[in-house]
C-alpha cells in the first residue's frame, strides 16, 4: 500500500519468504491433474492451501481496510509515514544480511549492483499513465514481480507507471473490473516470475540474497523522509496530487518535524528486530 516498501521485504523478514515462493511455484497444471484425480484435499495439500489462504486473506483484508487509511497518511502526514518505513528498511538491511552465509567479493559486489538498480528506480520520473484495461494488466505483471522481490516496491512500480493512485481510488470505491484487471495480472506475474526467483536462491543463494539487500539500501532514497514537490497532477476525480518529488535536507524543510521523524524511525527499527527475534532464521 506505501510506494517505497516491498511486500517481500516484509516476507523475509518475518521468516516465511522461502515458504512463499514453494507454495507458489507449486500452482501449476500438475495441481490441476492432482485435484482431477485425488481431489481437493490432495490438491489443497499440494499447494500448501493452509498457507496461501489465510496469507492472501490477510492481504485482502489489508487492501480493503487500510487504502482509505495510507491515501490519508500520504497526503497529511508524509514525511512521518516515510520515517517509520526509512526505519523498517534500516533494519531489513541487517536483518536480511544475516541470511548470507558467506560474504566474499562476489556477494559485495551483488551488494553493490543492487543498490544501484534499486537507487536509479527510484530517480525515474513517475508516469502519467492510462487507465486503459490493457496498460491496468501489464502494471499488475510488472508490480507483483517487484512486490516478491525485498526493496522493490510493487507500489511504487505502479507510481512509476502510473497506476497507483488509480488503484487506490478503485479500492476505496469497490471498482471490482479495475481491480480484477489489476489482480489477473498480478497472478501471471506472480506465478511467472516466482520460478525464475525460486531457483536463484536454490542455485546462488548467497549472491541472490546479496542483490536483493542492495535493492533494499537502494530503495532508501525513495523513502527519505523530507521531500519536495516539484509538480502536481490531476487525479480521476480532479483533485491536485504531487506527482514529481525530489529528497531534500530537513533545515530546507517548513516544519522539518525532527524529534517525531526520529521517533518513528527508531519505532520501525525497533520493530523489525523484535519481530526478527521471534521469526524463524532462514539462514539455517
Amino acid at each position: 500500500m506505501v510506494p517505497g516498501v516491498s511486500g517481500g521485504t516484509i516476507a523475509f523478514i518475518t521468516g516465511i519468504y522461502d515458504e512463499l515462493l514453494s507454495s507458489i511455484n507449486a500452482v501449476n497444471f500438475d495441481t490441476l491433474k492432482i485435484l482431477r484425480k485425488e481431489g481437493l484435499k490432495a490438491a489443497w495439500k499440494e499447494v500448501n492451501g493452509a498457507f496461501l489462504l489465510p496469507l492472501f486473506l490477510g492481504i485482502a483484508t489489508s487492501f480493503v481496510t487500510l487504502a482509505s487509511l495510507f491515501k490519508r497518511l500520504l497526503e497529511e502526514y508524509p514525511n512521518l509515514l516515510w520515517a517509520f518505513f526509512f526505519g523498517l528498511i534500516i533494519a531489513s538491511v541487517f536483518v536480511v544480511g544475516k541470511m548470507v552465509k558467506n560474504w566474499d567479493a562476489r556477494t559485495i559486489v551483488g551488494v553493490v549492483i543492487g543498490t544501484i538498480v534499486s537507487f536509479w528506480l527510484t530517480t525515474i520520473e513517475p508516469s502519467a499513465g492510462t487507465e486503459a484495461y490493457w496498460f491496468v494488466f501489464l502494471a499488475g505483471v510488472i508490480a507483483i514481480c517487484a512486490m516478491i522481490l525485498p526493496g522493490i516496491s510493487g507500489s511504487f512500480i505502479l507510481l512509476l507507471l502510473g497506476v497507483y493512485a488509480s488503484m487506490l481510488t478503485a479500492v476505496s470505491n469497490m471498482d471490482l473490473v479495475f481491480i480484477a484487471i489489476l489482480g489477473a495480472g498480478a497472478v501471471v506475474g506472480l506465478l511467472s516470475f516466482s520460478r525464475v526467483l525460486k531457483w536463484t536462491l536454490d542455485n546462488y543463494h548467497d549472491l541472490t540474497v546479496s542483490v536483493l539487500i542492495g535493492f533494499l539500501i537502494g530503495s532508501l532514497n525513495k523513502i527519505w523522509p523530507w521531500k519536495e514537490t516539484i509538480s502536481f497532477r490531476t487525479n480521476s476525480h480532479g483533485e491536485e496530487v504531487p506527482f514529481i518529488q525530489e529528497n531534500i535536507m530537513p533545515s530546507a524543510y517548513d516544519n522539518p518535524q525532527i524529534g517525531a521523524v526520529v521517533g518513528l524511525v527508531l519505532a520501525g527499527t525497533v520493530l523489525i528486530l523484535v519481530l526478527n527475534r521471534f521469526t524463524p532464521d532462514e539462514s539455517k
